[in-house]
């Protein structure tokens, strides 16, 4: 069974239609955000890669055919059209790592209709979850304001899957590193880490615990201090570094209570010892409006870690997203459900200074201070993107920090930001309104 049995029923049933009614022409769909979700002022595009994966090894084999079989209560042959299937299409994306705002397609998807419909699911869940959560963390990162962010949520993610993502994708929009042992290393992210209040409970004292680590790990060490007190964890941490010579390099971690006082007696404490070098990181359901308070009082804290409510972004989890049919066979399409109307024919989106984007169809001239930012990225159902999965996440990396030194400040504050608009070319919106006048006058007109 291949990945190709990940997707819903109806993507099944509908494909199997198409191939038996000979629908089989070129189709393209179009993945868009309908609105951004409250407190959010942009969006970072993201799970283009492995979309991309999914797309460029797909094909249906003959246990998929069997379990598409059994599911629907079938003989295999029933479902043999299936049978083969592979996608040979071209996809036209923004790239990773780039702002986007609502509504302008994210993807589009063109192939023979019962390929780009069989792989509706598996893309848009790629999608629609990464660019949530790359989202949350870019904010996370504004909040900052230049304080290292580190990824902590492997324990609270939805699978582990979605930590490995989710700390790919922090990296990507500018976090320092990840807790996840196995994100690191496939990512090539550095890795961060301290210590569990079981290791200090572990130990007859704080003390106790605090030699010993600096025993089994040579060099800087980050002590957690909160297990009991923290005032007294932190005068016992700087008691013993001072004892080893420590200093440079090391930190205490605060995760738990008032993060922002504790932050001033903990530096206060660090001071008095002599060790106005060693790093205060707090961590402990953070995320970025918690960032910010503490970052806007002053609060002497380093390092920010991250966990919980980034990586599901628990204030806001999912996107209104939908991946719908623009045209068929050059015939361009819509649907016109109250408040779901979708905009017919293949797009192109035209990045303006200031953020004053416009979508148009995909073959109108860009505006003289526009940039078009839908690129093809595979075709004929080949990636057309060298190098690199470590290159790709350092080039995202490289468009995301351009993307955000341009955004406007309104849309990059952290409470009631007020995100940017595009607008909708005349030749679009000309386009909308001949394909409604079309379907009025054939499937609405009373006869």
């Amino acid at each position: 069974m291949s990945d190709a049995t990940t997707t819903d029923l109806y993507e099944v049933t509908m494909a199997l239609s198409y191939l038996r009614d000979g629908l089989t022409r070129p189709a393209t769909f179009s993945l868009f955000v309908r609105d951004v979700p409250e407190d959010r002022g942009f969006l970072v595009a993201a799970g283009l890669e492995p979309a991309l994966d999914h797309l460029s090894g797909f094909r249906v084999d003959a246990e998929d055919v069997e379990v598409f079989a059994a599911v629907l209560g079938r003989s295999p042959e029933d479902l043999e059209p299936l049978l083969g299937l592979g996608f040979t299409g071209d996809v036209r994306a923004v790239p990773e790592g780039r702002v986007a705002l609502a509504g302008e397609p994210l993807l589009e998807v063109t192939a023979p209709l019962p390929q780009a419909q069989l792989v509706e699911s598996y893309v848009l869940n790629q999608v629609n979850h990464q660019t949530t959560v790359a989202s949350k963390c870019a904010r996370c990162v504004l909040a900052a304001d230049g304080h290292p962010v580190v990824d902590f949520s492997l324990r609270r993610a939805h699978g582990t899957e979605a930590a490995r993502q989710a700390a790919r994708l922090g990296a990507m929009v500018g976090f320092a590193g990840t807790s996840n042992v196995a994100a690191a290393h496939a990512e090539g992210l550095p890795a961060f880490g301290t210590m569990a209040h079981s290791y200090i409970e572990a130990f007859g004292t704080e003390e106790a615990a605090f030699r010993a680590f600096a025993r089994a790990h040579p060099g800087p060490v980050t002590y957690l201090v909160d297990t009991y007190d923290t005032e007294r964890g932190v005068a016992t941490a700087a008691r013993v570094l001072t004892d080893l010579g420590l200093g440079p390099g090391c930190a205490i971690r605060l995760d738990s209570g008032d993060l922002g006082a504790l932050a001033v007696r903990s530096r206060h404490i660090l001071d008095a010892a002599g060790l106005p070098e060693v790093r205060i990181v707090a961590s402990g359901g953070l995320d970025e409006f918690a960032i910010d308070r503490l970052v806007r009082s002053g609060a002497p804290i380093d390092t920010y870690a991250v966990g919980t409510k980034v990586g599901v972004s628990a204030d806001a989890p999912c996107l209104d997203s939908a991946y719908k049919l623009a045209e068929y066979d050059g015939r361009p399409v819509m649907k016109l459900s109250a408040a779901k109307v979708t905009f017919p024919g293949r797009k192109q989106v035209f990045r303006r200074p200031g953020y004053a984007d416009v979508i148009a169809l995909h073959d109108e001239p860009a505006p003289p201070d526009g940039e078009p930012l839908l690129e093809t990225v595979m075709r004929g159902g080949r990636r057309t993107c060298a190098g690199t999965r470590r290159d790709r996440l350092q080039e995202a990396k490289r468009r995301f920090a351009r993307d955000l030194a341009d955004l406007p400040a309104d849309a990059r504050r952290i409470t009631s930001p007020v995100p940017p608009r595009a607008v909708v070319s005349q030749q679009a919106l000309d386009l909308a309104a001949r394909v409604r006048r079309r379907i009025e006058r054939e499937f609405l007109t009373d006869t």
